[in-house]
């Protein structure tokens, strides 16, 4: 069987559930619903991998997943040592699902980001103990008694975890999350606008602004083969690269900005987009021409989006057959290196 490979697939361990309290969601994904009945439902689509989920592969043409923790996993807990913990957790569970079925299964290391010696400690650990294949990192990290700071990766105290990527030569998945509720309330941006919340617009916009923070702090300059993955046919910034290049790039901005090129160079040098929970053909056509086929892979979004949709999309795209085969599963086995034919 060679179908697409499919790599920003979510799942939750039955410990997250209960550290997650999905409930405290419920308010913003499904306005008006009952938030003290949870996601149950969600829940269960998020716990399963090998029953429904891998029915509906077998059944729509999806060979492979790389399945993660679901956002915001350690980036949502404020605490550096429950942090690690949830992510160790989380790891081992997952290892121990993708054993079961590794023809099928793979996955990403969920990381702490409080500092970057736990984040690359435990990722070397995912990465040389468990078989992962990258780590993925759901925006900022929270912190603080009441979780109301925000920790960012392109800060020189992240250097470690940055070298220690280069090192293993494995990616790093950027995946967006919900707003925290200092930024809900009454008088902020998203407080007065929750109907912006979530997927259709906050979660690019705000992932978006750290993926330039940090293309643009030298860290790719002082880590040149560290490699970005981003979703959601690259939170929009493919279609704003020649604007950022251009201001950039400016007389009076070159001499004082942190990096040595453009966004652009970065983008083609150390970033790659999926189509998870973006299936716009003239989008994907976009990117495939802005940044290189080679950087653009295919990704549904499960349990977010379904499988059948995004086959369906898929199977009908009218992209030449080189570029269908690399974006559908070759350039996933080439980035990740993954155990699979081309």
């Amino acid at each position: 069987m060679k179908g697409t490979i499919a790599i920003e697939e979510a799942i939750i361990d039955p410990a997250g559930v209960e550290a997650h309290t999905f409930a405290q969601f419920q308010s913003l994904m499904r306005p008006g619903s009952d938030a003290t009945s949870g996601l149950s439902a969600h829940e269960r689509r998020l716990l399963d991998i090998h029953d429904e989920r891998l029915k509906s592969m077998d059944k729509h043409g999806v060979e492979y997943m790389l399945l993660s923790l679901t956002s915001p996993g350690a980036q949502g807990e404020a605490d550096p040592k429950k942090a690690n913990k949830t992510a160790r957790v989380a790891n081992d569970y997952l290892a121990g699902e993708v054993k079961k079925n590794p023809k099928r299964f793979g996955a990403f290391a969920a990381l702490s980001m409080h500092n970057a010696q736990d984040a690359a400690s435990e990722l070397r650990r995912a990465v040389k103990e468990l078989g992962m294949f990258g780590g993925m990192v759901n925006d900022f990290q929270s912190k603080g008694a009441d979780g109301e700071e925000k920790l960012y990766y392109d800060t020189p105290d992240y250097d470690h975890f940055w070298e220690t990527v280069q090192e293993l030569d494995v990616p790093i998945y950027f995946h967006p999350r919900y707003a925290i509720p200092q930024d809900l309330k009454p008088g902020t941006k998203y407080g007065d606008r929750k109907h912006l919340l979530g997927a259709g617009v906050q979660f690019h916009l705000d992932l978006s602004w750290h993926l330039y923070a940090v293309c643009s702090a030298g860290i790719l300059d002082r880590f040149p083969r560290v490699q970005i993955v981003v979703g959601h046919l690259g939170e929009g910034i493919p279609f704003n690269l020649w604007r950022a290049s251009h201001w950039i790039n400016h007389p009076f901005k070159r001499g004082s900005r942190p990096m040595k090129y453009d966004y652009s160079y970065y983008w083609t040098h150390n970033f790659s987009i999926t189509t998870s929970g973006n299936y716009n053909t003239r989008g994907l056509k976009f990117c495939i021409e802005e940044i290189g086929l080679d950087r653009c892979l295919y990704a549904i979004d499960t349990p977010y989006d379904t499988v059948e949709e995004a086959q369906e999309w898929w199977k009908s795209i009218d992209l030449p057959d080189n570029q269908k085969e690399a974006v559908g599963r070759k350039n996933a086995i080439r980035l990740f290196k993954l155990p699979l034919e081309e």
